[in-house]
């Protein structure tokens, strides 16, 4: 794995910096345009500690790894970086791939804050070394499953591929609606588009959820929906964030708006989020996702934990009880919330938001949590 150039230009090869490894999903089939935002928001916040002054006159160093959505990958990268003499390990998109490199910062003794991963069981058992700022599966996946009640959607159907995390918000989904009336019923995203639409009106789905990867097979599965008139009132909904990124609303043009999803800023952001906003948008050439803010927010609370206690990686994961950060989208505080194994932001904002039909560009509030 090779590294990339650290566009903070904060490569120093005589010891003197403060490094921290960054996990970011850069090639396919990792989420590219998730990593390009992700590392976009890392690199601003290093780039701004460090024409502060650094960390005690230190700067910082980013060390990006590219896991490119694999979990093996992301663990032989902790690895890597544990031996590089890294101070702590940040970043990550992917929840399965944060999971495998959360396990090995665990037993590595390896500070790890995941700036973007949701997966609730991020390590088996409790740990004192990881962190986490997006907002737990089950807890953002419960508001969604509000949002379908609300609208009056009770009988969903989801598209869904193997894996823990798909598996892990079905869960979630059905959980939450099962007392409350609804029902979900689950459909193998292996099946043709055509019959994937017979399947939703047999069952007289309301709702169909999005559990699958993008583009492959998403963009067909919207496109054949939206090209069913039997299913022109179904909701296409994508609770994962698919529809976030500008590739999304590429790759589908109209069809792609009207799919609400879940993005993790507040209705209105403060100065420091707006300020943020605008350096990141300059950088990106776009609009700045959820996850570019992440991206900054992370290197924000590290660098306030570095200030506060120093680089011995023991003392940073001591730290995380303490952590009081004002971040892009609210203060940031950790703890120990039931059923997560990790110290917790508990709650970042969390919104339902969609593409606006009538000006896809522009993202709509349908329901906050």
């Amino acid at each position: 794995m090779n590294t990339p150039p650290s566009p903070s230009g904060a490569e120093h090869t005589d010891g003197s910096s403060i490094r921290l490894g960054a996990l970011v999903p850069l090639t396919r089939p990792g989420w590219v345009e998730a990593g390009r935002h992700l590392l976009a928001g890392l690199d601003l916040a290093v780039r701004e500690v460090n024409d502060a002054g650094g960390i005690d006159d230190r700067p910082l160093e980013l060390v990006v790894r590219d896991t490119a959505a694999d979990p093996e990958r992301a663990a032989a990268a902790v690895d890597e970086l544990a031996h590089l003499g890294v101070a702590a390990v940040v970043g990550e998109y992917h929840s399965v791939v944060a999971r495998a490199a959360a396990a090995r910062a665990d037993a590595l003794g390896v500070p790890f804050l995941c700036s973007s991963a949701v997966l609730d069981t991020l390590t088996e058992a409790p740990t004192e070394w990881v962190a986490r700022l997006a907002p737990a599966q089950s807890y953002g996946w419960r508001i969604y499953a509000d949002f379908l009640l609300r609208t009056g959607r009770r009988r969903i159907a989801v598209a869904t591929q193997p894996s823990v995390y798909w598996a892990s918000g079905t869960r979630v989904l059905r959980d939450h609606l099962a007392p409350r009336g609804g029902t979900v019923l689950e459909l193998d995203a292996t099946l043709t588009p055509g019959a994937l639409c017979d399947a939703l009106v047999d069952h007289g789905a309301t709702a169909l959820l999005l559990l699958v990867g993008h583009p492959e097979p998403a963009v067909p599965i919207v496109r054949a929906v939206r090209g069913d008139r039997r299913l022109a009132e179904i909701l296409i909904g994508a609770p994962a964030g698919q529809p976030e990124f500008a590739e999304w609303a590429a790759a589908l043009g109209e069809d792609g708006a009207g799919i609400p999803f879940l993005r993790y800023l507040p209705e209105r952001l403060g100065p420091l989020g707006e300020r943020v906003g605008k350096e990141l948008r300059e950088r990106l050439g776009e609009a700045p996702s959820f996850v570019a803010f992440e991206g900054w927010d992370t290197v924000a609370v590290l660098a306030a934990v570095l200030r506060a206690h120093g680089t011995d990686r023991a003392a940073i994961a001591e730290s995380w009880p303490r952590v009081a950060v004002e971040g892009t989208r609210g203060p940031i505080q950790f703890s120990r919330t039931p059923g997560i194994s990790v110290w917790q932001w508990a709650w970042t904002p969390i919104q339902v938001v969609d593409r606006d039909p009538a000006e896809p560009d522009r993202f709509r509030i349908l329901h906050a949590g």
